[in-house]
């Protein structure tokens, strides 16, 4: 069985004053679909300095620049869409503010909701956390099996999220996800985010 299981980058909580030439590195370093910008209380204009800087690093590599939280301002800083949770935004908003833009949502552990973000609009559904998470604290862990489910039975791709490393995504890939979305796995590697990607890229291929 082939894989077309893709990485999918989430920012740091914390960008580094260098990040910019990690973030480069990083997605020259392998195939990459994605790189979510997920910055947390920090100002508007702040943001928008962020995307400035980021965003053409990846889009000149054919990468999408999604925005957590916020699809207005995906709209207006030239992002390829946003990535909105179950507290966030209504996806039904959402969509209406994205126009064609992608628009991800965060489901957890529920097919229910994932129906409801499909039914919305949604370009990609994610379920998560499947391990413990350094980055973000999930209201509950998710199954394996919701994965799987819904990758065998729904043509909306699933993105898996939440303590995925190279060590453990195995099943993950095995039950149908179409994107692994990581984080520290690449960005605290301890041989650096290169080093991170190459690995994440052997795990998924040596899954299939």
């Amino acid at each position: 069985m082939t894989s077309d299981c893709r990485l999918y980058l989430i920012t740091p909580p914390v960008l580094p004053a260098n990040f910019e030439q990690i973030l480069a590195s990083a997605l020259d370093a392998g195939d990459v679909a994605a790189v979510q910008l997920r910055l947390k209380d920090v100002p508007e204009a702040e943001l928008l300095r962020v995307i400035e800087h980021l965003r053409p690093i990846a889009q000149s590599r054919d990468v999408a620049f999604l925005l957590n939280d916020n699809p207005a301002l995906a709209v207006k800083s030239g992002c390829d869409g946003a990535h909105v949770g179950q507290t966030d935004m209504q996806a039904k908003q959402a969509r209406k503010i994205l126009g064609n833009l992608t628009l991800g949502v965060t489901c957890h552990n529920s097919r229910h909701l994932a129906m409801e973000a499909s039914e919305a609009g949604a370009d990609y559904v994610a379920f998560g956390a499947f391990f413990p998470t350094i980055t973000k604290q999930p209201p509950q862990m998710a199954e394996i099996d919701t994965l799987k489910i819904w990758a065998e039975t729904m043509e909306v791709p699933c993105v898996a999220i939440g303590g995925i490393t190279a060590e453990n995504c195995t099943p993950l890939v095995q039950a149908g996800a179409e994107f692994l979305a990581v984080s520290n796995a690449v960005w605290n590697h301890r041989q650096g985010a290169t080093a991170g990607i190459k690995a994440m890229i052997d795990a998924i291929k040596g899954a299939a």
